[in-house]
């Protein structure tokens, strides 16, 4: 190679080229090839194929999730029917329209049974919310503590929801007499007819004056 003049080369007869520069250009042109190859198609293969495995490995982390999912299927069918069920006896404890005033009368006995004298029984206007109505009822009483505490372990013990709240108890200073102030609310279900209007109520758009 030390000998051959390049500048001697005839390009349009490479045939009589020595046999060492014939080798050089062989070699030279399969690398420009080769880095061609690489660059305009083989690259192009490495980076599709990147994508397809991070899709594989997402394809595959869902497939184990609904897996586990579809494995605990049946546990999920259990859980949901146990659900329902505790939610429909909740559900048959709050009493319906035509049985609200019995229960008023329920917790107004509840208190004359436990020896407390009402000074103040007073029903407030029903509260909607979702799909039950709330019914707070005002309600001041004397009596004593063992009086107050059979008041409220009765109310407790009554077949349908009533929960007490803001219990305030003062002591008259002169009489020495205790009173004791409390709000009870009671629930109803709305039937389908209520679940309806509600909705409407909240929808409609006010008219314009």
């Amino acid at each position: 190679m030390k000998d051959i003049d390049l500048n001697n080369l005839d390009l349009s007869n490479i045939g009589a080229w020595p046999t060492a520069v014939k080798i050089a250009l062989i070699i030279i042109v399969s690398v420009a090839v080769f880095v061609a190859g690489y660059f305009l198609d083989v690259k192009k293969q490495q980076e599709k194929l990147e994508r397809t495995e991070r899709q594989e490995m997402t394809l595959k982390q869902e497939f184990e999730t609904k897996q586990a999912k579809a494995v605990n299927l049946e546990a999920y069918k259990q859980q949901l029917k146990e659900i329902e069920e505790s939610f429909g006896a909740m559900l048959r404890q709050l009493p319906s329209k035509t049985e609200v005033e019995g229960l008023l009368v329920d917790i107004s006995q509840t208190g004359l049974a436990s020896g407390i004298e009402f000074q103040l029984f007073k029903p407030q206007g029903e509260r909607f919310i979702e799909f039950y109505a709330e019914l707070p009822i005002q309600m001041k009483m004397t009596g004593d503590y063992h009086e107050f505490g059979n008041f409220v372990s009765g109310v407790a013990a009554l077949p349908r929801i009533v929960t007490l709240h803001d219990i305030s108890i003062n002591k008259d200073q002169k009489t020495q007499q205790l009173t004791m102030e409390v709000t009870a609310k009671t629930y109803r279900y709305l039937d389908d007819a209520e679940i309806q209007q509600q909705k409407a109520s909240k929808t409609k758009k006010p008219g314009r004056r």
